[in-house]
């Protein structure tokens, strides 16, 4: 939502069992895989030799208790985008409470970022009186009731290889922008942004009584649609906080996501007598 990218890649980490797995298995796949091209039968060999009879032996596991493996790990909503092999270490090895030393190292915001990234919004419609067609010069009320404009959250954790940590991220709505698709019109108020009501609500639910005022938050058309339609954007802002592990917590960007409306507006038809 809104113009936030999530994080492309990180590093985190894997006990000596798990990446001993990870690469054993993914050996034994590739160099059994029936057509198998030999450079890649090469290129995973080498790479397996690296951690079972190279540089180390035996994936380090005379030191199992003393530390870990460090991974690359790719977004995976983000696999074709460049920017997800910048972590472009091989595993590496890290003691027990040493710093990894890369900057995309796993952290609680980090997770708070991938939280964000998966966070769904609701596909709020804007409640309108007149509801779909108008007219001419008349008031249009607009509204979001608290029973669908409401806080979303996610949480994101990590608990592999003795690290446990955890992040929520919440969207909070706070605004609604309301934008005709005609300069002929005019917002209620005249900046077309609603701000959000003590009781969590936005604008006010139109009431038999209230034709003659104006709206806290609407819309007046100044001329017809004619035989087509107004489309009118409604778009919320969400503001965007996290709380993780260790009372880490911050803000993010806020995010916007928006609804188009056809409106119909018609010219009030007079009567002679």
């Amino acid at each position: 939502m809104g113009d936030w990218t999530p994080p492309a890649c990180w590093y985190e980490p894997r006990s000596v069992a798990e990446f001993k797995k990870y690469v054993e298995t993914m050996y034994e796949d590739t160099i059994n895989t029936p057509g198998q091209a030999n450079y890649a039968k090469s290129a995973v060999g080498q790479f397996r030799d690296i951690y079972k009879d190279g540089k180390y032996k035996d994936y380090n596991g005379d030191r199992a208790d003393e530390g870990n493996w460090w991974v690359a790990v790719q977004n995976p909503d983000r696999l074709d985008d460049p920017a997800s092999m910048e972590c472009g270490e091989l595993p590496f090895w890290v003691a027990n409470n040493d710093d990894p030393g890369v900057p995309q190292a796993v952290t609680p915001r980090i997770l708070a970022e991938a939280a964000y990234n998966a966070i769904q919004l609701p596909e709020t419609k804007v409640t309108l009186a007149p509801r779909d067609t108008t007219k001419v010069n008349l008031p249009t009320w607009a509204w979001l009731d608290k029973a669908t404009f409401k806080d979303v959250s996610v949480t994101a954790s990590l608990d592999v290889a003795g690290l446990n940590i955890s992040a929520t991220t919440t969207a909070k709505p706070v605004s609604l922008k309301l934008e005709p698709g005609t300069s002929d019109a005019e917002t209620y108020p005249a900046t077309g942004e609603c701000r959000i009501n003590d009781d969590h609500t936005i604008g006010t639910p139109y009431a038999k009584g209230n034709a003659g005022q104006n709206p806290p938050c609407g819309i007046k058309y100044l001329r017809s649609s004619g035989n087509g339609t107004y489309k009118l954007r409604a778009t919320i802002t969400w503001q965007v906080t996290w709380t993780g592990t260790g009372a880490a917590g911050g803000d993010l960007p806020d995010g916007t996501f928006g609804t188009t409306q056809d409106i119909t507006v018609q010219e009030i038809q007079a009567v002679n007598r």
